[in-house]
């Protein structure tokens, strides 16, 4: 007999129902646990309990890798000259340290104040950072993550400008008062010894100074110090004496000031754009004062002024003249003129114009000693938005090859797409096609910022990141070891003709900027299949060639609308009018950038694509060609709707895609439309919402401007985080968070009649504002205006749905699933998810045969299956029945050019399933399901809810992906509050749930990705790409992949000075600092001045130092070379003594015998 198990039925009875409970979600937003119904899973009947799940949440653990791209809003450069290494502050308070290529650090201020000036300790691994909060920091460069171990802060005076000598311990700080203090930088203490601005100055003079705008040591006497104050008074302080030993005034404000080797003269740079050049020996006047980009003037007057010469470097040489490098200076006269560095060598003067303002420029030399000859041979140029290296060396002066991924900005990404564990052929492939466009006219040298030491790691999986730009453009980039270099770079406006100016939107533009700006991509790594969304309504395939072709580009035009009848007209009494779209949301048009209405008068537009592509042949070179084009037109006068879901199988040979009035699935090997559907018609008669009839209505077309494209399958308004309310009608839970768009007059669909599609039950609807154009709307927030989002209806008896009657296309997946309940053996199926939660299974019927596949049709039909979830669908994803993830079908990458021609190259060869799945694969599978609320899997064919789980009630998913991690699956999701989650597979256990990034920016919400192997990225500022981690095995070992910032180098000897400079060239070799800042002699510091704050550095150091393997033997390696190379230097130095000691005693030996038993009048 048997066995009856009665919990079982209970739990079948409630996997049937349609299942809205299970947890009310927290505040936090991470809601409440898991439903797990019993009964079998799937139709043999196997009891979930076998599938073991080997992931458990010891094996999670978040944090930031890497970060890549351009500094955001950079402030300040620094260089060390021995180390190699450049360090570039923003306005943010972040410090982005580079070197070789794999060594880049990201460090951040815990203030968030902006960088104003960065100090390297020369050679020692450490860094002196000035912030705006009026902080001095220090940072230890020892270790692979940096970290503060002092800091002061200034309470009473503002830091303007720093300076610390080279092999000092004491840092000199200028203030807004004009006062010079000192730091020592061992304790981080202030020294009691103060150079005040009134002694500085003359005490006949009247005004204040101003700010210190320079300070320096004399190359020639470190006891000398020049200090420059912004009204152009300069002052030469002599340390020992505490008096000034000269002043120098110049009537226009100084903005920089620069040594001669010798320390003899000085060259400042003016606010008039004049450089003067002092003497120490004549400081009443300047001995030379010229105006670079002056006019000169016929009569013999001073040149006209120019704009500012915000900073001057004067190098010297050897064997040549000197160099005079500036900044600014240009004339007023040329307005349009674009920021320049200028380079005068001799006689010589070379203009060198930069595509964005300059921030700051430093002379990389070949000694760190000041009072040498400094022989310059290269200049970083820090540009608002780009990093420039000048070849000082060769007379054209060319830049250097960047090998930092700093152009990811180049033009705004839109959108990103991440893959860890892709295809190994795949980035040698794509960088050879790649390397062929790359710009020619490098300096042919080494790029010089070459410090620090990075190694391959023990993570070898191929990476590769995608990112979609405002301008068209697709970057391709090999991102493996937590690296990033740019591989491949392809332009998606090539095949459309460019819009002519004055042409008068002939084309029907429905977006004013950026009309080619990638919106979502979609690609298949084995088949290399890539297809590009624009927000201009168009769907681009590309496949991938080897070799270049000149040919006609195919393309398609897609009539895809909503359908309203016009007979309804509603009930005043219950029906209020639906108020216009402008009045609803008032501050739109400012958010999203343009907008477009259709004028009344003049012809009505139709069947008209948003641009023209391109109608005669078109030279595509290797790599990725388009193979197809497909358009959405305007219909009766109303603009076609952006894209919000797309996907492509390689092996169908089919591309599909859906926005807010319906979907559209094309054969891109035959080139044929094979549906076109709006989505309340996919339903057939199993629609679950009875739509209520409402007038149509004219609404406006909401363009995404060029920053803030929505990218994401479902809306991201803010709203929806102040929207918990969910309406439970019918069993089915609807949630205002998932609105529906709106665009056409009408829905159309192909070759089926009006009267079949609409039902003698099934009334008509009206339309609302799209929700999939607004991704900002914070204004609208009010209860008024969210009540009036939603139609209402007309009699109480009738049971409707509490919600618009359109549906956004929110998510696609091709897969080999069960259509139906019944079926025995998978088919090919495209499951569909709409923003109201529900799924729609699609049955393919493909031709039986490959050989059939280009000439037979593809039948693609509704299986009558629909299921449903609370919120917009977000992702899918197959399971076998051991619980494994299922690959989707691919056809293995072939040349489409190929030069053989034979029928085994053109013969496709097809993979249905990943080699993992088992021989059973047709028993029963496991279809993951998570829209923005919860997430679902559930046993096919029998279709029953195996498991739910309510991810969040307060807020909203972003994201959510199902990847694999240890050779195991789960889902990762991104929350609108911050929270990321993962969830184990198949029982949606949580695993992992941290409140870790908040959704400050849309740009995150739109670029937020995870992938395989635990990483995931997002773009944290407009220029740079942060990369995350949420395995433990990675946070544990990420110590071993980052790159070590110091390396053990020796400091280069000075050059020897010979006897009589060392005796007459200054007494700078017997100045002690020690004494004369020390506390015996100087004393205390007003404790009110400044507070010393001690930083964990030297606790975080030691921690991350030993996180690695290697960490401890590292230190201690470290440690004894550079003990040994002291030893060495100091071996060396007293044998040499002992020499010198010995030829004294020899000489003075042979001397005395010479003159021993001579006379006085002898000699």
């Amino acid at each position: 007999m048997k066995k009856f198990n009665f919990r079982k039925v209970l739990d079948g009875l409630t996997a049937a129902s349609p299942v809205g409970s299970s947890g009310g979600g927290s505040g936090s937003g991470a809601g409440g646990g898991s439903v797990h119904p019993g009964g079998t899973a799937g139709a043999a009947g196997t009891p979930r309990e076998e599938i073991q799940e080997t992931l458990t949440s010891d094996y999670f653990q978040i944090c930031k890798t890497v970060r890549h791209g351009f500094p955001y809003l950079p402030t300040a450069l620094a260089f060390d000259p021995v180390q190699k290494i450049l360090a570039i502050g923003t306005r943010t308070g972040a410090i982005r340290i580079l070197g070789r290529p794999g060594v880049d650090c990201y460090c951040q201020h815990e203030s968030g104040a902006a960088v104003l000036q960065l100090q390297f300790l020369i050679n020692e691994g450490a860094l002196v950072s000035a912030c705006a909060d009026d902080a001095l920091h220090l940072w230890n460069l020892r270790q692979k993550r940096p970290a503060i171990l002092h800091s002061l802060k200034f309470n009473r005076e503002r830091i303007t400008y720093c300076h610390l000598p080279f092999q000092s311990k004491w840092l000199y700080v200028g203030t807004e008062r004009g006062n010079t203090h000192i730091v020592n930088i061992e304790s981080f203490i202030l020294s009691g010894y103060v150079i005040m601005w009134n002694k500085a100055i003359e005490l006949s003079t009247k005004t204040h100074p101003g700010p210190v705008v320079h300070l320096s040591d004399s190359p020639r006497d470190e006891g000398k110090l020049l200090i420059g104050y912004e009204n152009g008074t300069i002052v030469f302080w002599d340390l020992r004496s505490k008096r000034a030993d000269l002043r120098a005034y110049y009537d226009e404000a100084i903005h920089s000031v620069a040594w001669h080797h010798e320390g003899k003269q000085f060259m400042c740079s003016h606010s008039d754009g004049s450089l003067t050049l002092w003497n120490l020996k004549s400081p009443n006047r300047p001995f030379q004062t010229t105006i670079p980009h002056g006019k000169v003037q016929r009569d013999g007057k001073k040149p006209e002024p120019c704009k500012p010469i915000l900073k001057v470097e004067y190098k010297t040489c050897k064997n040549s003249e000197p160099f005079v490098i500036f900044s600014g200076g240009l004339s007023y006269d040329k307005p349009c003129r674009r920021p320049s560095l200028t380079i005068m060598h001799g006689k010589a003067i070379t203009v060198l114009e930069m595509d964005h303002p300059i921030v700051d420029f430093l002379t990389l030399c070949e000694t760190p000693y000041p009072n040498e000859f400094q022989e310059p041979y290269a200049v970083v140029v820090l540009l608002e938005k780009d990093l420039i290296v000048v070849d000082l060396t060769q007379s054209n002066f060319p830049i250097f090859e960047n090998p930092y991924p700093i152009d990811i900005h180049e033009s705004p990404v839109t959108c990103t797409e991440y893959f860890a564990d892709c295809p190994p052929d795949l980035i040698p492939v794509l960088y050879a096609v790649g390397a062929k466009h790359k710009k020619q006219g490098y300096s042919n040298k080494e790029w010089p910022i070459n410090g620090g030491a990075w190694n391959l790691g023990a993570q070898t999986y191929p990476e590769i990141i995608i990112t979609g730009h405002a301008d068209g453009s697709v970057k391709f980039w090999d991102a493996s070891a937590i690296t990033l270099q740019m591989l491949y770079k392809m332009k998606t406006s090539k095949v459309f003709e460019k819009q002519k100016v004055g042409e008068g939107k002939a084309t029907s533009e429905i977006v004013e900027e950026d009309p080619f700006a990638v919106q979502m991509m979609y690609w298949c790594p084995e088949s290399r299949i890539f297809c590009v969304a624009g927000v201009s309504a168009y769907v681009i395939v590309y496949r991938f060639s080897k070799h270049e072709v000149n040919t006609e580009i195919a393309s398609l035009e897609v009539r895809l609308q909503c359908e309203v009848e016009d007979i309804i007209t509603p009930e005043p009494e219950t029906n209020p009018p639906f108020t216009d779209a402008s009045s609803q949301l008032p501050s739109l048009k400012s958010l999203s950038g343009s907008t477009n209405t259709v004028a009344c008068e003049g012809t009505m537009k139709d069947s008209i694509p948003c641009l023209s592509v391109k109608a005669r042949p078109v030279r595509m070179p290797p790599g990725y060609q388009a193979d197809l084009i497909i358009q959405l037109v305007w219909v009766d006068g109303e603009p076609p709707q952006q894209i919000t879901s797309l996907a492509v199988n390689s092996a169908y040979g089919l591309v599909a895609f859906g926005n807010c009035n319906g979907l559209a699935v094309v054969d891109f090997m035959q080139k044929t439309v094979l549906l076109s559907m709006g989505t309340l018609d996919l339903y057939g008669s199993s629609d679950p919402y009875q739509r209520q009839p409402r007038s149509p209505r004219k609404s406006r077309q909401f363009g995404a401007g060029l920053t803030e494209l929505n990218d994401s399958a479902v809306s991201l308004e803010l709203e929806r985080c102040k929207s918990p309310t969910s309406d439970h009608v019918n069993g089915h839970c609807t949630s205002p968070t998932s609105q529906s768009c709106s665009s056409g007059k009408r829905f159309s669909s192909a070759d089926v009649s009006r009267a079949n599609r609409r039902g003698p039950g099934r009334p008509p609807f009206r339309k609302a504002q799209s929700a999939a154009c607004m991704e900002i709307s914070l204004p609208v927030t009010t209860e008024e205006n969210r009540e009036n989002s939603f139609s209402r209806s007309r009699s109480s008896s009738v049971s409707s749905i509490d919600r618009d009657s359109k549906e956004a296309i929110t998510a696609l997946y091709f897969m080999e699933s069960f259509a139906r309940k019944n079926d025995s053996a998978v088919s090919s199926c495209l499951w569909v998810g709409t923003g109201l939660g529900m799924v729609i299974i699609l049955s393919l019927n493909l031709p039986a045969s490959d050989d059939l596949r280009q000439s037979d049709p593809v039948m693609v039909s509704p299986s009558g299956t629909i299921l449903t979830l609370k919120g917009a669908v977000l992702t899918f994803a197959c399971l076998d029945c051991m619980g494994t993830l299922t690959h989707r079908p691919y056809e293995v990458w072939r040349d489409p050019h190929s030069a053989d021609d034979g029928d085994k190259t053109r013969k496709r060869k097809l993979v249905m399933h990943s080699p993992s799945s088992s021989q059973d694969m047709g028993d029963h599978q496991f279809a993951v399901i998570c829209s923005e609320k919860q997430a679902k899997v559930f046993s096919l064919p029998s279709q029953t809810c195996l498991y739910v789980h309510n991810i969040t009630e307060t807020s909203f998913l972003l994201r959510a992906d199902v990847v694999t991690l240890c050779n195991s699956v789960c889902l990762a999701c991104f929350c609108a509050n911050g929270h990321i989650m993962t969830l184990s597979l198949p029982s949606l256990r949580p695993l992992l749930d941290i409140n870790y990034l908040p959704v400050t920016d849309m740009r995150i919400a739109r670029t937020f990705c995870f992938t395989n192997e635990g990483q995931a990225l997002y773009l944290s500022s407009p220029t740079e790409i942060q990369r995350l981690t949420y395995s433990q095995e990675m946070c544990d070992n990420l110590q071993d992949m980052l790159g070590d910032l110091f390396t053990p180098v020796e400091t280069p000897e000075a050059q020897n000075r010979g006897f009589l400079k060392g005796l007459f060239g200054g007494s700078g070799q017997a100045f002690d600092r020690e004494e004369l800042f020390g506390e015996a002699t100087a004393g205390k510091a007003s404790r009110s001045l400044a507070q010393h704050i001690p930083g964990s550095g030297g606790i975080e150091g030691v921690r991350g130092a030993a996180g690695g393997v290697i960490g401890d033997l590292t230190r201690a390696r470290i440690a004894l070379d550079e003990r040994g190379q002291k030893l060495g230097e100091l071996d060396e130095r007293t044998a040499s003594m002992m020499a010198s000691a010995e030829a004294f005693s020899k000489h003075a030996h042979e001397v005395m015998l010479k003159y021993k038993d001579k006379k006085w009048y002898q000699f």
